[in-house]
């Protein structure tokens, strides 16, 4: 890894930690730096409000804000590891019909009536069918290219589920059910839980690490398939293996907080213009740009207004100027 990596990876790390503890600060009930530190100390003076402040972190906003910040970088690095295994910097993690999977798989919980623990599982279930789903296609009728074929699985897998999801839609309650699948596909982090916090992002952080043993294999993966045959690596193997990888990262996020796009596209795309094509760093940066890409959108969807603004409604309007900024900039590198 270059100097200049080692050196912008670091600074985003710390610029992440102190985000991180600026975004606990922000909200409708306001929490002081010195709050923070009378907490953390437990030198609080004022005890009622010093118990306030515990809930509100400890329940509330301390699960959300890590929570952003874990899933910004699975997906993420879940959009990397496609842009690399695809070789196409347009593709996101969405690309094998994860999210619409996802998106009928709560959808079908809430028609069934399950708590959030059940839609969340569903979709947790349906994202990973999806993929598989695609996975199968290709592999039945494709021939020739498998990454054409995988691409064309990936658009019969969506389109499928995404049938299927607005079926659900037109079977749901219109007073109960079909609000709650109209939000909950606007993608929201007011899902996220300490449960959550506790259980699922250790398992997020152990895919990423996965992801960064196997960047030496993708690095070998964008030279071709014939090359990457001819220097010794198992192209089946592997390929199967970092989609298993991203595709999880995907369904684990969208279990939590409901569909979320643009980060897995843009994400990669600035890490890239930073880092280069080495995917170590291309993984490392990736994560943490996603991680403060989410964790910014995420402060002021429940900042900006006293009603909180669906966080997939906020992100594309955050997303889209960000990406045609990146598109521009490597525009102008193309022509320098």
């Amino acid at each position: 890894m270059s100097a200049k990596n080692a050196l912008f990876l670091i600074t985003a790390a710390v610029v992440l930690a102190v985000s991180i503890v600026v975004a606990l600060t922000i909200g409708q009930y306001e929490i002081t730096l010195g709050d923070l530190y009378d907490l953390i100390g437990g030198e609080a003076k004022d005890s009622e409000r010093a118990h306030a402040v515990k809930i509100v972190l400890e329940e509330i906003r301390l699960p959300r804000v890590l929570c952003a910040a874990a899933i910004g970088a699975a997906l993420a690095v879940g959009g990397a590891l496609f842009q690399g295994i695809f070789v196409n910097p347009l593709v996101s993690p969405g690309i094998l019909g994860s999210l619409n999977g996802a998106g009928f798989g709560a959808a079908l919980a809430m028609v069934l009536g399950f708590s959030i623990f059940g839609v969340q599982l569903f979709a947790f279930a349906f994202s990973l069918a999806a993929v598989i789903f695609a996975i199968l296609i290709a592999k039945i009728y494709g021939s020739g290219e498998k990454v054409l074929t995988l691409i064309l699985g990936g658009v019969i897998s969506s389109a499928l589920f995404a049938a299927l999801l607005s079926l659900m839609k037109y079977v749901a309650d219109p007073y109960d059910a079909l609000p709650s699948i109209v939000y909950w596909l606007m993608g929201s982090m007011s899902f996220a839980t300490s449960d959550h916090l506790i259980f699922v992002t250790p398992i997020m952080a152990i895919a990423i690490v996965i992801s960064l043993l196997f960047s030496k294999r993708l690095d070998l993966m964008t030279l071709g398939e014939e090359d990457a045959k001819t220097l010794g690596l198992n192209v089946p193997v592997t390929r199967l293996t970092i989609i298993a990888l991203a595709a999880a990262l995907a369904a684990l996020s969208v279990m939590i907080c409901g569909v979320i796009g643009w980060v897995g596209l843009v994400a990669p795309h600035i890490a890239r213009f930073i880092c280069g094509a080495n995917h170590f760093a291309l993984i490392l940066a990736s994560a943490l740009i996603g991680a403060l890409f989410l964790l910014y959108t995420d402060t002021l969807s429940r900042s900006l207004f006293t009603a909180e603004v669906p966080l997939g409604i906020l992100i594309s309007f955050v997303g889209i100027p960000v990406f045609i900024f990146a598109l521009s900039h490597a525009k102008r590198r193309a022509n320098a």
